[in-house]
């Protein structure tokens, strides 16, 4: 058990045995015990949150959260009954599997809340009993809403962004997670069919490399590792480039700064899915380059070498669109790095280039790690370049195969949206997908995060 579980339980226990009859009332009733020292307004407010929530739960939120435990998630199928009286088919309304899990995470996300209000409740009304035997007055309602907008204003400040990350965020998170370890797919597509509970044998598919599960296994590490070769060598292109080309533009002598700023400011400035859909036109195999050249080379739908070209070309027109985001950032950086240390390497004797490496590089790392790790991670969701410029294609169903649905140039993103929106949609094995990038995005930003300079030496920039 965690610390602060095992403070929060002792906090309870204490006050259960030391408080008075006021506190231990409110561990049955939420905001009885307020209500016995004259605190109408918390009191009334506390009991409302009960009661709304029981009636919640009696409702139906308890029986979606046993529907989570028991086994089954709907057993009633939704169809048509032949009436013999009526000589009539009526509609028989069934569960329906997707809301009965959405409902119960939602129930279960909504007990924790009241959970930790009924923690506050017990220890604000303990709270209230130390202050008495000592003697204090309590605050009045007046007083605890003034302190709360002048002293603790981030509490409501906070507080509707915190319920939309738990709606929009934790809620979707969690369903997610869940689907994984279900037989959600065109199958068992509610309401009129139901999905159920498999346990592991989804991320079986995926980790077993022996038995009638390996070719999934196989396109998996194929697909796992074009999109680490893809984020590494799209973070590190942009930035390098952009860095580079930030330096040939600040360096003194250089003119018209202001026009080469301005020039990549626009490139900026038009929508990347314009860019790329003009770019997948151009390079289209009776596209516009091609006419030009006289070729019929296949610049993005070429299969051979496990279709090189295809992904050389994305890699070039993520440059494209990418560099000058890199080199305005870079520009910034490098205009603010103290002229000292370029003075001290001068004297030194140290060459443009061991300058670069031993003072320009080294602050720049350390200021943009973080950008860098953002960079990675949103590289390895990079829908936009590969969908628009390919598809995920082309299709090579030799390292791939069909029955993956995966192709050439798909990332992990890009295979989780075919599975989930092709004509049989395979929402369980998407999940599994999904948890998988969670995965490796967190796991690779909090390492290289933690162990980078600009964590270690944050206090040198505050």
């Amino acid at each position: 058990m965690a610390n602060g579980d095992k403070n929060a339980v002792k906090k309870i226990s204490g006050a259960f045995k030391r408080g008075s009859l006021a506190t231990r009332l409110s561990f049955f009733i939420m905001g009885a015990g307020h209500f016995l020292h004259r605190r109408y307004a918390k009191g009334a407010l506390y009991l409302a949150v009960q009661v709304l929530f029981f009636l919640f739960m009696i409702s139906g939120g308890a029986q979606t959260v046993a529907h989570l435990f028991s086994g089954d998630l709907g057993t009633r199928v939704s169809g048509e009954v032949w009436n013999e009286e009526l000589q009539i088919f009526e509609k028989v309304r069934g569960d329906n599997s997707f809301l009965v899990l959405l409902y119960g995470v939602a129930a279960l996300l909504l007990t924790a809340v009241y959970l930790y209000l009924w923690y506050q409740n017990v220890l604000d009304c303990y709270k209230a009993d130390v202050m008495l035997r000592k003697g204090e007055r309590l605050p009045t309602a007046r007083e605890e809403a003034l302190r709360l907008i002048n002293e603790r204003f981030h509490i409501p400040l906070l507080l509707p962004p915190l319920l939309g990350l738990l709606v929009f965020t934790v809620l979707p998170l969690v369903f997610m997670v869940l689907i994984a370890f279900t037989n959600y797919d065109y199958a068992h597509m509610p309401p009129g069919k139901l999905f159920d509970w498999v346990g592991l044998q989804n991320f079986k598919a995926f980790f077993t490399l022996s038995g009638g599960t390996s070719s999934f296994a196989k396109v998996f590490l194929r697909v796992l590792l074009w999109t680490f070769v893809w984020a590494f060598l799209a973070t590190f292109s942009n930035y390098f480039i952009g860095l580079v080309l930030a330096l040939a533009i600040n360096r003194k002598g250089i003119r018209a700064k202001s026009v080469f700023r301005t020039m990549f400011v626009l490139a900026i400035a038009v929508p990347q899915f314009v860019s790329l859909l003009l770019m997948q036109k151009i390079l289209d195999g009776d596209g516009i380059l091609n006419k030009i050249l006289g070729t019929e080379i296949l610049w993005l739908s070429d299969q051979r070498n496990f279709s090189l070209l295809p992904r050389l070309m994305i890699l070039l027109v993520n440059i494209w669109v990418g560099v000058p985001y890199t080199l305005l950032m870079s520009t910034g950086i490098l205009i603010n790095i103290p002229s000292d240390y370029f003075e001290a390497a001068k004297i030194d004797g140290a060459s443009p280039l061991k300058a670069f490496m031993h003072v320009t590089l080294p602050y720049m790392l350390q200021v943009t790690t973080p950008y860098l790790i953002t960079q990675f991670v949103t590289n390895v969701n990079n829908f936009n370049v590969i969908w628009l410029l390919t598809g995920g294609g082309p299709v090579d169903n030799i390292y791939y195969g069909g029955g993956t649905q995966a192709q050439s140039t798909d990332l992990l993103v890009t295979w989780l949206y075919r599975l989930t929106t092709d004509k049989n949609p395979r929402y369980n094995v998407a999940a599994v997908i999904g948890i998988a990038i969670f995965i490796i995005c967190a796991t690779a930003s909090l390492i290289v995060y933690g162990r980078s300079a600009s964590a270690r030496s944050e206090e040198d920039f505050q």
